[in-house]
């Protein structure tokens, strides 16, 4: 029965103390768990959802329910799907059913966190999907993450959700990490306007930022591996994008599942308490990503202390562990104090109140209509490479459309996404321009496909336009084999091997190798460098002499240089409109406008060469280069540009740096302007470049105009500028990315 407990009238925080004084410790623990996964907690029947014997259990294990996840979560791994799952119309009862066992189970009436995953829109039925962060990125534009956050934290609203998980603290420092497309690119600027741009988008929502910290840097790009990071490389890389979107207003962070330097995330009190809240400040929660405190269990001599080890370094709320189930063991054993409880409980009480839970429940919103995006779904793909034959001078009359992403939608979506209904591959959006479309997939993503190349030659050869659609693919198939905690598990076969063998609808089609992921979480990979059956496909139909444009789909950066055409382009994953965006931008009707938000290597030997690493005397190996194929920020339009000489006004950090900017070709285009840095410090060795700012121009043919670019506080962690003694500091302008400077202009700290 629910007790009157409290005036709630009385501030939040006297609120959170005086449930916390009238609550046992059993019930206190409960409140740090979230033990369920949301998709177990009930079924669809013939006459509605109901809940089962599950959440009964686990609501009187605890007398409540801390947290609940992916309650609506639709996909391959929890197996929901349009047949079986809830769309945004039957959220509202399942959720009311929900609570209403959850607040029942409670002495006071508490509901639980109905937490979901939403790092490119939520992935649950019927919502919107976006660009993975990586593409994302390439738009140099937080302002379009800022609206798609809004509408995402929107439908999560009008479903009854509370809590956003959103990938973008990972600095993509190793692009064989599977996990590449969640990031916001390889450097710390960017990762933190855009996480600035989540923050303050996701209003009505607590915005839990992944992962905390230095994720992307996992040894040999192996996910969740340790991360070899000193105190200057995670407090100029690392921990930038963190602070900013906390100082925006972010509620809550995910403890990754990587160590620094030995230090499991979890287990790590001097990142957790001692920056997280000490320094900066914070005031929200901690959640551990899934089974990352079981995991304690390496370091650890039993669940109890495991959980006692996260709870003493600033854990509050779990995900999935048994470790945090022991903690009223851990309290009896005297291996945590229960005021540690008490003060990871307070937290997540704290986060109910400031979202209303324990208020009178006002009306959901409506679900909002689709928020039209082209802009943001065009701005992700990057030309790269252009002889001249983009912009195309006609309409071509026929056009051979090859690759194996090329008819595949999955392979447009990334990972932790729901079923779409609806969208347009690359095929189906220029047949829909151009009748005489033909298509042959030539090869797999990793394997050949007997005869595809000859067919793919011989549809080239007869074709006024020949488009490639290469790349990799995040998608994930119902019938796939999952780790615990829903990545994708790897079984030790190839999958192209073992692919199941599929034919069209009508049975027309020879069968063609299942598409299997290359990318995603579960999916790091040795070599970055585009497959050999994708270059050798890419070779031949080039040597035909059509005119070629090869169409890079993929979720991390691979080496892709040696693909011969005319024309490059990387369009990352758009999501399921990025068909159409590709057509137009190779019909003319847009411009690309992208740019690289991590530089590309020529393959795995050759790796780091992210652009902000330190200065080095050796260049080159004997057999390679060590620099990246195309660098942090280059891409092209349509149009040329020249950039007048710069002059710096104002004094550091309150600088602006400005040059003339004329559009020398004959159409209109837009030119992102970009500000580097590189600081000199006595004994220090400075990194090659760093990002400080950027402007985007557009300007009609001929037209010039003044581009000026302030640098931006954002970037002032990423310089690493001490104090003591004084430093100067390079500054230069560039339309073509990071690299060496003409003439830099120098100014003192």
């Amino acid at each position: 029965m629910v007790e009157p407990y409290q005036d709630t009238a009385l501030p939040l925080p006297a609120r959170a103390d005086d449930l916390l004084r009238r609550m046992t410790l059993r019930e206190k623990v409960g409140q740090l768990n979230q033990r369920l996964l949301g998709w177990q907690a009930w079924s669809a029947g013939s006459s509605g959802y109901e809940l089962t014997p599950a959440l009964d259990e686990e609501v009187a294990r605890w007398g409540g329910l801390g947290a609940l996840y992916g309650l609506q979560r639709a996909d391959a791994w929890s197996g929901r799907d349009w047949e079986n799952g809830v769309d945004f119309a039957g959220a509202p009862e399942l959720v009311a059913m929900v609570q209403e066992k959850v607040v029942a189970a409670s002495r006071f009436g508490i509901p639980a966190l109905l937490v979901e995953e939403a790092p490119h829109g939520h992935q649950a039925l019927g919502s919107q999907l976006f660009p993975t962060n990586l593409g994302a990125a390439a738009t140099f534009r937080p302002d379009l993450i800022e609206e798609a956050a809004a509408h995402t934290a929107l439908e999560l609203r009008a479903r009854g959700a509370h809590v956003a998980l959103v990938s973008g603290l990972d600095l993509l420092r190793d692009p064989r990490w599977g996990r590449s497309e969640e990031c916001f690119g390889e450097d710390p600027l960017l990762a933190s306007l855009y996480t600035r741009a989540i923050v303050r988008g996701m209003r009505g929502v607590a915005v839990v930022l992944k992962h905390f910290a230095g994720q992307g840097a996992g040894i040999g790009g192996r996910n969740s591996s340790g991360g070899p990071i000193g105190p200057r490389e995670l407090a100029e890389l690392h921990l930038p994008a963190a602070r900013a979107g906390i100082s925006e207003g972010a509620l809550g962070v995910m403890a990754a599942y990587n160590d620094i330097d030995g230090v499991p995330c979890v287990a790590n009190s001097s990142l957790l308490t001692d920056v997280l809240r000490g320094q900066w400040g914070f005031e929200g929660i901690v959640m551990a990503d899934m089974f990352a405190v079981d995991r304690l269990l390496r370091a650890a001599s039993s669940p109890a202390a495991a959980g006692a080890l996260a709870l003493r370094a600033g854990v509050d709320l779990s995900m999935c562990d048994v470790s945090y189930a022991a903690l009223e063991e851990a309290v009896s054993l005297g291996l945590v104090p229960e005021s540690l409880v008490d003060r990871a409980c307070r937290r997540v009480l704290l986060l109910k109140l400031r979202l209303g839970l324990l208020d009178p429940p006002e009306p959901l919103p409506e679900f909002p209509e689709v928020w039209p995006a082209p802009a943001l779904v065009a701005g992700t793909t990057v030309l790269l490479r252009n002889d001249g034959l983009l912009p195309l001078a006609a309409t071509p009359r026929r056009v051979a459309v090859l690759g194996p992403n090329a008819d595949d939608l999955s392979a447009l979506l990334g990972d932790y996404v729901p079923p779409v209904r609806g969208g347009a591959t690359v095929l189906g959006a220029l047949r829909a321009r151009i009748a005489r479309t033909e298509y042959e997939p030539g090869c797999g993503l990793t394997s050949p496909i007997e005869g595809g190349v000859e067919r793919a030659v011989a549809l080239a050869s007869d074709a006024d336009l020949a488009v490639l659609v290469l790349g990799g693919s995040s998608v994930r198939h119902y019938d796939d084999t999952f780790a615990d905690n829903g990545a994708a598990a790897f079984t030790g076969e190839d999958p192209a091997a073992t692919a199941v063998r599929e034919v069209d609808a009508d049975g027309s089609a020879p069968g063609l190798p299942r598409p299997s992921a290359t990318t995603g979480e579960g999916f790091d990979a040795a070599e970055v460098l585009l497959p050999a059956a994708q270059r050798e496909l890419a070779a031949a139909v080039a040597a035909t002499g059509t005119p070629t444009v090869a169409v890079i789909v993929s979720g991390r950066p691979q080496g892709v240089g040696a693909v011969a055409g005319n024309a490059l382009l990387y369009a990352w994953y758009p999501g399921p409109t990025g068909g159409r965006a590709i057509a137009d931008l190779l019909l003319g009707d847009r411009e690309p406008t992208g740019r690289l938000p991590v530089s590309l290597p020529g393959s795995s030997g050759v790796l780091p060469v992210a652009y902000n690493e330190r200065m080095e005397t050796a260049e080159r190996y004997v057999d390679a280069d060590a620099a990246a194929e195309f660098p942090f920020g280059h891409g092209l339009g349509y149009t040329t540009w020249d950039l007048g000489p710069a002059t710096v006004e104002g004094s550091w950090p309150a600088v602006t740096v400005g040059a003339p900017l004329r559009n020398t070709g004959e159409r209109r285009g837009t030119q992102v302007v970009q500000l580097y840095a590189r600081v000199r410090v006595p004994g220090l060795l400075p990194r090659k470049a760093v990002l400080v700012g950027f402007t985007h121009l557009t300007l009609d043919a001929g037209e010039m105009a003044d581009a000026t670019v302030p640098a931006l506080a954002d970037a002032l962690p990423g310089l690493g500028l001490p104090g003591e003694p004084p430093a100067e500091l390079d500054l230069w302008l560039s339309l073509t990315g990071a690299g060496e400077p003409d003439a830099p202009l120098t100014i003192s700290s």
